[in-house]
């Protein structure tokens, strides 16, 4: 059986993540309160925010900013993408 969790970001049950994907509390948080479905949505949303912001992931400064998009994301009114951004097409 799939271990299931109330998601905090899609405000329903959901297929639970296998393991805290974030160290910290912070990582504990989303292990316990954010699906795996959610999750994904995340990452999309993240590498859209290093590609559009050519975000060198190494920096300090863009972990830092990734972090509070995360948490804002999954948790509050959600990451913004940049003014100019235009999704792909086909």
């Amino acid at each position: 059986m799939t271990k299931t969790v109330n998601c905090a970001k899609l405000k329903q049950e959901a297929e639970a993540l296998d393991k805290p994907p974030y160290p910290g509390e912070l990582g504990q948080r989303i292990y316990e309160q954010i699906s795996k479905p959610a999750w994904e949505m995340w990452f999309r949303q993240q590498t859209m925010l290093i590609n559009e912001y050519r975000l060198n992931p190494a920096e300090a400064q863009t972990r830092r900013f990734l972090e509070r998009e995360m948490e804002s994301f999954l948790f509050g009114s959600g990451s913004a993408p940049p003014p100019d951004f235009r999704p792909y097409s086909e």
